[in-house]
C-alpha cells in the first residue's frame, strides 16, 4: 500500500495542533500598573496541551545578558505533553538590579496562581532558561525573598534547570557597579550566596568547560559542590562536551526528560 508522506505529515501536524493551544502576550503585572515599560515587558506566552490536565510546567527565561532578548517558546519543548511558559522581563539599562529579578519572580508567581486554568499543575513547575535566563531561574529559586513577596514558598518549585547561568553575581550587575567582568563577585545578587540544604532539586547544565564563556562551567561546578557541602541531596551538573555557550538545542532533550519525571 502506497502512503502519501506529505499528507501523513500534514495530518500529524493538524492533530498535534488540535491537541494544544498557545496564548500570547498575557500580562503578569498588576492591572493598576502605570509604568509603560513594565506593562510592555510584563507579559508572557503559554503553550499547553488541551486534552490533558495537571501537566508539568516549564518556565523558560530568555537569555541576552539582562540587556536584550525576547520571550520565546522553544519549538523543541512543544508537543511533548508539557506546558511551556516564556516571560519577558525589563532590561538594562532602562532598569537596574534587582528589577529584572523582581519581574521574573512576578511572572513565576502568576504561573503558580493561574497555570491550572490552562492545564498545568502548579505543583510541577520547573524553572529554566539560558544564560541570563538561567541566572534568573536560580535567583528566583534560591533566594526565597522574591517569591515570598507573593506569599509563595520557593520550595514549592519542582526543580531548577538553568542552562549556562551565572551562579556568581551577574556580569551586568557588576557592570552597573563599575566592576569589570573578569572580577568575580559573590554577594546577595549571586545564586551562590543563597546555597541551602532545603532548596528544590537542581540540575545545572553547561557547555564544554574549554568552550564556555569565562569560567561559566567552573562557577556552576562550585555551586554544585557548595550545595552538596550544605547537605543538599539533589544537585547535579551536566557538561555538554564539544558545545560552547550556545548549547541550548542539545540541552533541551535533557530538560524534557526532567519534566517528564513529573508526568
Amino acid at each position: 500500500m502506497k502512503i502519501n508522506l506529505l499528507l501523513l505529515l500534514t495530518t500529524l501536524v493538524m492533530i498535534s495542533s488540535a491537541c494544544s493551544k498557545e496564548w500570547f502576550n498575557i500580562p503578569y503585572v498588576n492591572q493598576n500598573e502605570t509604568s509603560a515599560y513594565l506593562i510592555e515587558r510584563g507579559a508572557l506566552d503559554i503553550y499547553c496541551p488541551i486534552d490533558k490536565k495537571n501537566r508539568p510546567v516549564i518556565i523558560w527565561f530568555h537569555g541576552g545578558g539582562l540587556r536584550s532578548g525576547e520571550k520565546v517558546l522553544p519549538p523543541r519543548l512543544l508537543n511533548q505533553g508539557v506546558c511551556v511558559v516564556s516571560p519577558n522581563y525589563r532590561l538594562y539599562p532602562k532598569v537596574k538590579a534587582p528589577s529584572y529579578i523582581e519581574d521574573a519572580a512576578n511572572a513565576v508567581a502568576w504561573v503558580f496562581n493561574n497555570i491550572e486554568n490552562y492545564g498545568g499543575d502548579p505543583n510541577k513547575i520547573i524553572l529554566s532558561g539560558h544564560s541570563a535566563g538561567g541566572y534568573l531561574a536560580l535567583m528566583v529559586g534560591m533566594d526565597i525573598q522574591w517569591l515570598a513577596k507573593h506569599n509563595i514558598n520557593a520550595n514549592r518549585l519542582a526543580e531548577l534547570v538553568p542552562f549556562s547561568g551565572h551562579t556568581i553575581t551577574h556580569f551586568t550587575v557588576r557592570n552597573e557597579r563599575g566592576i569589570k567582568g573578569e572580577q568575580p563577585i559573590i554577594d546577595a545578587l549571586a545564586p551562590l550566596y543563597h546555597v541551602r540544604k532545603d532548596a528544590p532539586p537542581i540540575t545545572l547544565i553547561t557547555g564544554d568547560r574549554e568552550l564556555e564563556l569565562l569560567g561559566r562551567y567552573e562557577e556552576n561546578a562550585y555551586f554544585a559542590r557548595m550545595m552538596k557541602v550544605n547537605g543538599h541531596k539533589a544537585t547535579q551538573i551536566l557538561e555538554l562536551d564539544g558545545y560552547g555557550h550556545n548549547m541550548v538545542e542539545p540541552a533541551l532533550p535533557l530538560l524534557l526528560n526532567i519534566a517528564k519525571k513529573y508526568d
